[in-house]
């Protein structure tokens, strides 16, 4: 395994891949159902005078392995910032870009690669209503050194 990435990954990164827009508006019950599951009583969610005073009314907030030869993977890290609110009738679109790939590096794991992609979602006016990012680690268990390698840090 080299660090040379392949062609075909570098063209992908930072494009729009994957877009699609949800079949059926948010509803709010299943804003209720997400937010009893986790135990989540911010009136923000629940009573209608509270969302909105604060709001303006209710709210819900909340193929590279492959081409890589890395067979196996794990998130390493996750975040999620929030934008706009997403209201009860939105019709929610997403998308994801590659942000970036990282050179081979060894770990515990194995040898591979880290990447993070980022998961947009847009509401039916186009308004940025959140972004996942992920940071994934893909690697092969049973890739060995290649002679003459240093040894990389581990992660």
């Amino acid at each position: 395994m080299t660090d040379d990435l392949p062609a075909d990954v570098t063209a992908l990164i930072d494009q729009t891949r994957y877009e699609e827009t949800a079949d059926f508006p948010v509803e709010r019950g299943y804003l209720w159902t997400a937010c009893a599951s986790v135990e989540n009583g911010n009136p923000l969610y629940w009573d209608d005078t509270a969302a909105a005073e604060i709001t303006g009314g209710p709210i819900a907030h909340f193929d590279l392995k492959a081409k890589l030869g890395l067979p196996e993977a794990i998130i390493s890290e996750f975040t999620t910032v929030f934008y706009e609110p997403v209201r009860p009738g939105d019709v929610l679109t997403t998308c994801q870009r590659l942000r970036s790939v990282s050179p081979v590096k060894t770990t515990k794991l194995g040898r591979g690669r880290f990447w993070t992609i980022d998961v947009e979602y847009r509401n039916t006016r186009g308004d940025l209503c959140g972004i996942e990012s992920y940071t994934g680690f893909g690697y092969r268990r049973d890739q060995p050194e290649e002679p003459g390698e240093p040894e990389e840090p581990t992660a």
